[in-house]
C-alpha cells in the first residue's frame, strides 16, 4: 500500500506569496524551516502550497517567524528551462495552522536549572 501524509512543525520564513487565477482559484506559497537533530544538526527550508487558502489565515499578519503545523502530500513538479529540466520537491498542503508564540502564565513559579 502506498501512502503520501506529511506532517510538518516549522516555522513560516517568508510572508506568503498570493496568486489568483483567471478561474478565481487561490494559490498561497509559504517557506517553512524544519530544524533537525537527528542523524545530524541541519535546518531544512520546505516549499508549501495551499491552494484555496481560507481567508482568515490570509488576513494574519507579519506571520514571519512564527511557528506553524502543515498537513499535506509530497509531490515533484517538473519543468523545462534554457538550461534543460528541472524539478522541485514541494509540500501540497491541507492545511496549515499558525500558531502563536506561548506565553509564559504569570502565575507560575519561574523554574530554576
Amino acid at each position: 500500500m502506498d501512502l503520501n501524509i506529511i506532517v510538518l512543525s516549522g516555522r513560516i520564513t517568508t510572508e506568503p506569496e498570493l496568486r489568483t487565477f483567471p478561474s478565481g482559484a487561490r494559490l498561497a506559497r509559504y517557506l517553512v524551516t524544519v530544524r533537525s537533530t537527528e542523524p545530524r544538526r541541519r535546518v531544512d527550508v520546505v516549499p508549501v502550497s495551499l491552494w484555496d487558502p481560507p481567508d482568515d489565515l490570509l488576513a494574519q499578519s507579519d506571520i514571519r517567524g512564527k511557528s506553524a503545523w502543515v498537513v499535506g502530500s509530497v509531490q515533484r513538479r517538473f519543468w523545462s528551462t534554457d538550461c534543460g529540466a528541472r524539478s522541485r520537491i514541494e509540500v501540497i498542503a491541507h492545511r496549515v495552522e499558525v500558531r502563536e508564540p506561548q506565553v509564559p502564565n504569570s502565575d507560575e513559579e519561574p523554574s530554576v536549572a
